[in-house]
């Protein structure tokens, strides 16, 4: 018995009505589709922001002196009394100023005016603060400089 083999023809696809087919959906779906609202578009103001274009007049330095009881004053507003060795409200108050000026796009700067009979433990617990407030801009101002400058 001899088998019957038919012999079998390959199976043809026409390529171009499914290109047809893939071309008409494409242009559907670019027809029908609506272009994306960019954020960029949508109007919004944040609350506390200062744009470039205003300028903020700021003091150039802050003083800080420092009393020979070991007092601290900036403008004329005592911020750390003689027995505060954290003086938080002294670094917060600098935290602020450092911000203020990193808005402004400028270099915050603090002199510090001690008194010839400061104790030095007292010139390092403000320079602590200064260094807590990240303010790398300090000077060191005596007592000479003044008097000659009256």
């Amino acid at each position: 018995m001899k088998s019957r083999r038919r012999e079998e023809t390959p199976a043809e696809m026409q390529i171009a009505p499914m290109a047809d087919i893939g071309f008409l959906l494409l242009c559907f779906f670019i027809v029908s589709a609506k272009p994306p609202r960019h954020e960029a578009d949508i109007g919004m103001t944040l609350p506390g922001s200062v744009s470039d274009q205003v300028s903020v007049d700021l003091p150039e330095e802050v003083r800080v002196a420092i009393h020979p009881d070991g007092a601290v004053e900036v403008n004329d507003a005592i911020l750390g009394e003689p027995a505060d060795q954290e003086l938080r409200v002294l670094r917060e108050t600098l935290q602020r100023f450092r911000e203020s000026a990193d808005n402004n796009h400028t270099q915050s700067l603090v002199t510090l005016d001690a008194a010839n009979q400061t104790t030095h433990q007292r010139i390092v617990d403000v320079l602590n603060a200064c260094a807590r407030a990240r303010i790398k801009g300090v000077t060191l101002n005596s007592d000479d400089e003044t008097e000659e400058a009256e």
